[in-house]
């Protein structure tokens, strides 16, 4: 019934849609030149052969897809990722490998559903996370289209929702002939709901490669902060930078030179972010405007897309933020995997299994407030024995966890198999 009226609706609502994605479009929310993509129309043709079709819903999702996709073009299978926003789409420019390319994803409206299908007719579709599309999944499974949903995950929150509407969310998930899951809990959740063949092999982002940086500006980099104590705060969200602040002016005096590097999660902030630090009587040095940190800067906002993992082997300390002020926490394994002293905030739901299995092996500490980051990161600069030995247990933590993709691919191999001995659908 629900979904007969969200079918419906999304018919019906064909101008109030095309009205928001202009709207969307205006604040550059979509991107003006692959518009029609968001319509189903395809921007470039399909490639013969068998066609394996992932769709991840933002930066974070297409990240963890990225060493499954690698595997996949091993198998000389072609992949179609889709993604929703603006900024995953230029990620996945730079980082997918040969053999793979990005689309948008369509609307979730029919017509458009119907006209991305036709051009590309997959012959596996695999899912991850949560983002689950009712058009766009209910006509894979009209077509005999195999999925597969992977990366699972159902927070509290969206289990206390999805429990409301039983009916709609069991025919959403018996489109899937295998739900994985990335924690025991999300597998649970997900039984109860409907979900069928639901088993937990762990999460596909510990299989993630270190993030990636430029050499030469590594280098430069480096030349220009030699000799100070170096911090860095990741992937920050508002109200967090005036955190970071207070906990570099905390320690400034013990530390003389001490650096703090700031990358918000939105780089857009940048600008916004420098007044406020000014305000607080620090000077800040904005990469944006080409500027690298000087003897008089106290804070360099590095507010650039695609350069965390220049800064995560810059700096041996890291804080990851949406982790104090904003709940839901920002990917810890990420500096982990180049070997930091991770600290994070209470609030790290979206990595409910992760954060404290990090605690446990000595990986990362959690921080309850801002009080609290001031005296550990006190404490790890002045205990340079501490930190070795945190960021040694980060890389061996994270070493022994990257074997979840081989336990991944081998669940997926038997409808691989099969379709490296099949030709593309009809």
């Amino acid at each position: 019934m629900i979904h007969r009226l969200y079918r419906g609706l999304t018919t019906l609502g064909g101008p109030l849609i095309s009205l928001y994605l202009d709207r969307r479009r205006r604040r550059g929310k979509e991107d003006a030149q692959r518009f029609p993509e968001r319509l189903g129309r395809a921007g470039r043709p399909r490639p013969a052969g068998p066609l394996v079709w992932i769709h991840a819903a933002s930066v974070g999702e297409s990240l963890s897809m990225l060493p499954l996709v690698e595997r996949l073009c091993a198998r000389r299978l072609s992949v179609l990722l889709t993604t929703g926003t603006v900024t995953s789409a230029r990620m996945m420019a730079e980082r997918l490998p040969e053999g793979a390319m990005h689309q948008y994803v369509p609307v979730d409206r029919m017509a458009y559903v119907r006209g991305f299908l036709d051009h590309w007719r997959p012959d596996l579709a695999l899912w991850a996370e949560s983002e689950f599309w009712p058009n766009l999944l209910a006509e894979s499974r009209r077509r005999g289209i195999p999925q597969v949903l992977v990366q699972g995950r159902v927070s509290a929150r969206s289990f206390a929702g999805w429990k409301r509407v039983p009916g709609f969310i069991r025919k959403l998930l018996s489109g899937f002939d295998l739900c994985l899951a990335q924690t025991e809990e999300d597998a649970r959740r997900l039984r109860v709901l409907g979900g069928r063949d639901v088993r937990c092999l762990g999460n596909l982002k510990y299989a993630a490669p270190p993030l990636p940086a430029d050499r030469d500006e590594l280098a430069r980099l480096e030349r220009a902060v030699s000799g100070r104590t170096i911090w860095l705060a990741a992937s920050t969200h508002p109200g967090e930078e005036g955190i970071v602040a207070e906990a570099h002016i905390a320690q400034a005096e013990r530390f003389p030179g001490l650096l703090t590097i700031i990358v918000p999660r939105h780089p857009n902030r940048g600008p916004d972010i420098a007044r406020e630090l000014l305000a607080l009587g620090l000077s800040a040095a904005l990469r944006s405007t080409g500027e690298l940190p000087h003897a008089g800067s106290h804070v360099y906002v590095a507010d650039t897309m695609g350069e965390l993992g220049l800064f995560y082997r810059l700096a041996d300390i890291v804080f990851m933020g949406k982790s104090l002020t904003v709940g839901g926490g920002q990917n810890p394994f990420e500096p982990a995997r180049i070997g930091a002293a991770v600290l994070f905030g209470p609030a790290m739901d979206n990595f409910p299994d992760m954060a404290p299995r990090m605690i446990g092996a000595g990986a990362a500490l959690m921080v309850a407030d801002g009080a609290a980051l001031a005296a550990t990161l006190g404490r790890l600069l002045a205990d340079e024995a501490l930190a070795a030995r945190m960021k040694r247990a980060a890389l061996a933590w994270s070493a022994a966890e990257a074997g979840v993709l081989d336990a991944v691919e081998a669940a997926l191999s038997p409808t691989l198999d099969r379709l490296g001995e099949a030709h593309a659908r009809p």
